[in-house]
């Protein structure tokens, strides 16, 4: 099949088919939604900024302890930890500890030793149960082989280990540097953002070295001092430092950053958030809290020795996160045009109303099969020709698909329309000068010598050479439409016909031999435009045998011979 395209068709224009409806009700709801739309499309804009380019944080962060803690105990004395002892252990990259509590055991040394038996020590009845060079996971250190007696019943296995073993000792209460709340942390952290080249910490441009040892963080009175008290970060995690310390913790800073880089509404400032991390439900939490060991070594009299520390802290995440916005033309288009359908969520809920029962209540009276005609074109329609019926008795026009095998006055509609006047129909009726008395006499007359056929109503049609063609004006039994006076005004009266078929034609000659054709063609289209109005591409409007008798008995075939209901010209009549 060859190709049909045309150069000029890619010159065309298509847009879509709307359908106005004129209706106070649907126009305040439609300005409604769509207010409501635009007023949430602008909100969203603003709110999350959807007009900048976005980009997100890289950071690095530094911190700097400070503090002394004395701590007075029975059994060790006094203690001094100063930052080397407390903080200076598992420092990492982006957090930092402070040693809260710690079990200390002193004067260690290698040796052979009895573990204790309510913790880690091995319960045996002979040396057999000691197997020599076996070491347990929970064990302090290696079994000699050896089954040593501990008390006049119990015997327990003797290891190698650094002597005395710290035993099963629980966690100073209160905590021995309970004074660590005092302490202070600097808090140093540099930021970028390198899309837009941008960089910035959170030592502010004017702070100095004054204020910074001034300044303490507050949320309320200094919310951007880089310094922060330890006690003020728990309890602003909304825990307490003097139970927290005993068993340790984990804390989290969450620094944030949002920032604006537009020049008339720059912001680019840090906020600090608090959170504790690890989990900790009273009496209820398997191995709470924080703790790790380490030892201090030292000689004596030429023999190591050492002081176990098994330590309880709180260690501090720093966790930084945030993004940047500027303003991108390109990103404000894309936001734009992307929110574009969602003013046709307005159009969905209004057709909705319509094709439902709901408008009744809205004042509201358009027919749902009316409203589907004049918004949407079904295919069949296109494919298939259909043929427009207009009855007298019936405010609408029927539309009548498929094959017609039987009558057609007797066909059941496939679907209704509303019927649209033509106002050239109506300002010819002025133009008719013809007596309508005689033509009404000679007509009646023709009629009575006909058989009326079952399908007629009116009384006034005849028998017809095919089914399309068997049509009456009625749906019901009552007066023919050709007994009105409009109907002889405006399809009859030849006065009437030569004044339309100048307006089509000025130069037409009205004393040609094929006038007569075309008076009864406009005829036909007279009746057409006066019932029909305007039908739908592909479509037959189909004139009433009653009225076909009328006008070819008025403008007769020369040759009398009609070619009847002709399918193929879409509405032409002989």
């Amino acid at each position: 099949m060859g190709c049909t395209c045309r150069p000029l068709d890619f010159c065309e224009y298509e847009t879509n088919k709307l359908v106005l409806i004129r209706s106070r009700p649907l126009g305040s709801l439609k300005w409604f939604l769509t207010c409501f739309i635009l007023i949430g499309i602008g909100v969203m804009l603003f709110w999350n900024k959807e007009y900048q380019e976005q980009d997100e944080v890289i950071s690095s962060v530094v911190t700097k302890v400070k503090g002394v803690a004395l701590a007075n105990n029975s059994e060790l004395g006094e203690i001094v930890w100063d930052v080397a002892d407390h903080s200076g252990q598992l420092h990492g990259k982006e957090s930092f500890l402070v040693v809260t509590n710690a079990i200390i055991t002193k004067n260690q040394r290698q040796d052979y030793c009895i573990e204790d038996i309510t913790k880690n020590g091995k319960r045996c009845e002979s040396n057999k149960d000691c197997i020599k060079g076996e070491n347990d996971q929970h064990s302090y250190g290696i079994q000699t082989g050896d089954c040593v007696e501990n008390t006049p019943k119990i015997k327990i296995c003797r290891v190698l280990a650094w002597c005395p073993t710290e035993g099963n000792k629980l966690p100073p209460k209160p905590a021995l540097f309970a004074s660590a709340e005092n302490f202070t942390v600097l808090i140093k952290n540099s930021i970028a953002f390198p899309n837009f080249n941008y960089t910035r910490r959170n030592i502010l441009p004017e702070m100095n070295a004054s204020s910074l040892k001034n300044c303490r963080y507050n949320k309320k009175t200094d919310p951007l001092c880089p310094v922060f008290r330890l006690g003020d970060i728990v309890k602003e995690a909304g825990e307490n430092f003097t139970q927290m310390a005993i068993e340790g913790g984990i804390i989290g800073i969450q620094i944030e950053w949002d920032c604006n880089l537009d020049i008339l509404l720059y912001k680019c400032i840090p906020q600090y958030q608090f959170r504790r991390l690890d989990e900790r439900v009273d009496n209820k939490t398997v191995m709470p809290g924080l703790n790790f060991r380490f030892a201090r070594y030292y000689k004596v009299n030429g023999v190591e020795e050492r002081t176990l520390i098994k330590a309880y802290a709180i260690k501090f995440d720093v966790m930084v996160y945030g993004k940047a916005g500027k303003f991108n033309l390109i990103n404000l288009i894309l936001y734009i045009g992307s929110t574009l359908s969602y003013f046709g969520m307005a159009t969905v809920l209004i057709d909705f109303l319509i094709t439902t029962k709901f408008p009744k209540k809205c004042c509201m009276k358009i027919p749902k099969n009316i409203y589907k005609q004049k918004k949407y074109e079904y295919l069949d329609d296109l494919i298939q020709d259909a043929l427009y019926v207009s009855f007298v008795d019936e405010s609408h026009i029927a539309v009548i698909k498929g094959s017609v095998e039987n009558s057609l006055q007797e066909v059941k509609a496939a679907s209704v329309q509303a019927r649209q006047h033509h106002e050239s129909s109506r300002k010819q009726l002025s133009m008719s000068l013809k007596d309508q008395d005689v033509e009404m006499q000679e007509v009646s007359h023709l009629i009575e010598k006909k058989d009326i056929p079952s399908w007629c109503h009116c009384g006034h049609c005849c028998s017809a050479p095919t089914n399309h063609e068997q049509l009456c004006c009625r749906r019901s039994n009552g007066q023919c439409i050709t007994t009105s006076e409009l109907f002889s005004r405006l399809v009859l009266d030849r006065r009437t016909l030569e004044l339309a078929l100048l307006y089509e034609d000025p130069l037409l000659d009205l004393c040609n031999e094929n006038i007569i054709c075309k008076l009864r063609h406009c005829a036909y289209r007279q009746y057409i435009e006066w019932r029909f109005g305007s039908i739908s591409p592909g479509g037959t409007a189909v004139v009433p045998r009653c009225c076909v008798n009328k006008v070819r008995h008025k403008f007769p075939s020369a040759s009398g011979h009609y070619k009847g209901l002709c399918l193929e010209k879409k509405g032409k009549q002989n």
